[in-house]
């Protein structure tokens, strides 16, 4: 019998992209220890949270995962989400990839897009990146699986919901070198450009910013303590709206040329610092060894 003073368990929603890997995210929370449910038309979530409750109790956990398939139904999602209607605190979670890497998924598995109709695989991509913009844009916590393979989504599916504490807000500070592209999954994006490069030293170029040498260089550099000073405190304040919003994750992108100096050296003393400030940070550094 359920207890009815239980906490309430959390509630993810799970969609994105066809070939995005929603199916993999979805084992990964049943994994966890989540009650899945695919393809479920939005109008039925309070009905599924109601069934849970009755029979698993208040506090188990439930992740639903929405697609295309849905049609019009998306509408109900955004409306069910945004009143509370299920009585649990919701994450919405939206994969995405870029066209090129979706259409070579599909391709593998031989299965059409749904949308495509009698056109391109692509085209229904296109109709689906439309028809998905609005829920984009509203996602708590948005996954650009590109470059991941299966281990890595599961590695950061876990990260995001496999604490206890469905309270403290995750930052990740991501270094990244802009000849690679920028990270589209970043809420903001900062230019580390503006700092000399150690590549150009001769005895620091093999090093990278994680290096005791390479960082001292970054961290004297004129601009560079006056940046820390002035955007620590930026990203502390918007970490406490977030929270005050229900919103969990963040992911703060900074850039150099190669991903390698400069924005590895900035990445580790952001995340240091807002730590030391009581905020869970952690550094990641995409495109470290890539050169």
């Amino acid at each position: 019998m359920s207890d009815p003073d239980a906490q309430p368990g959390e509630l993810v929603v799970v969609t994105g992209m066809t070939g995005a890997g929603r199916s993999t995210a979805a084992k990964e929370l049943e994994d966890l220890g989540y009650y899945v449910v695919d393809n479920l038309p939005p109008s039925l979530l309070r009905d599924v949270v109601r069934l849970v409750d009755e029979s698993r109790g208040k506090s188990q956990p439930i992740a639903v995962v929405v697609d295309v398939r849905s049609g019009s139904f998306f509408q109900t999602l955004q409306a069910n989400l945004a009143q509370g209607a299920t009585g649990r605190r919701a994450t919405l979670v939206f994969l995405e990839a870029t066209d090129d890497v979706l259409v070579r998924r599909q391709e593998a598995v031989r299965r059409p897009h749904p949308l495509q109709g009698s056109g391109r695989l692509l085209d229904g991509l296109q109709r689906e990146r439309r028809v998905l913009a609005d829920l984009r844009s509203d996602a708590d916590l948005v996954i650009d699986t590109t470059t991941l393979n299966v281990h890595e989504l599961t590695d950061r599916i876990a990260e995001a919901f496999g604490s206890t504490d469905a309270t403290a807000l995750k930052v990740t500070v991501i270094s990244f070198g802009f000849k690679y592209g920028i990270p589209v999954d970043a809420d903001f994006v900062a230019d580390m450009r503006f700092l000399p490069n150690p590549f150009w030293i001769p005895e620091l170029r093999p090093g990278t910013g994680r290096d005791v040498d390479v960082a001292d260089y970054v961290m004297t550099r004129d601009g560079a303590a006056e940046f820390l000073d002035g955007y620590v405190p930026v990203l502390a304040g918007v970490a406490d709206g977030y929270l005050r919003e229900g919103k969990r994750f963040m992911r703060v992108a900074l850039g150099c040329t190669g991903g390698k100096h400069r924005s590895v050296a900035m990445t580790e003393e952001i995340a240091k610092r807002l730590t030391a400030r009581g905020i869970e940070a952690r550094a990641v550094h995409r495109d470290l060894g890539r050169e």
